[in-house]
């Protein structure tokens, strides 16, 4: 079983950065997809990033530009998520998922696709 755990959560004024965290454990995959999510209080949770372990990048438009994911090495399970630019709007909790054993497909927003889930980091932004 898969087991994620995310950091880097926080408080920060508009305008202000984040950089979130998230790593997979007990395994290191070879092959993953390794995604961010967001919920806001009464919506929907929705895909902001996603990653693959070849570095295949994808976004959510309301996102682009203003956040960055990476991953940290070929050889570990591990991604980042630089969210500058931040506003109110981006206020949530965020999630980590992953896939493992597969790349990131044009469905990587659909939260039926990942079994294994991160408890959650709280990015609060005030205005």
């Amino acid at each position: 079983q898969v087991v994620l755990v995310e950091s880097g959560g926080g408080s920060v004024e508009s305008g202000g950065s984040l950089r979130l965290s998230c790593a997979a454990s007990p395994y290191r995959y070879r092959r993953f997809c390794m995604a961010w999510f967001r919920q806001a209080p009464g919506n929907e949770r929705e895909g902001v990033a996603a990653i693959d372990s070849v570095g295949t990048a994808n976004y959510a438009d309301s996102v682009k530009d203003r956040f960055t994911i990476s991953q940290e090495n070929a050889k570990t399970s591990r991604s980042f998520l630089q969210m500058n630019g931040l506003t109110p709007d981006d206020t949530a909790m965020y999630y980590c998922a992953m896939i493992p054993l597969n790349y990131c497909s044009g469905s990587w927003r659909d939260v039926r696709e990942y079994k294994s889930w991160g408890q959650g980091t709280q990015v609060t932004v005030s205005s």
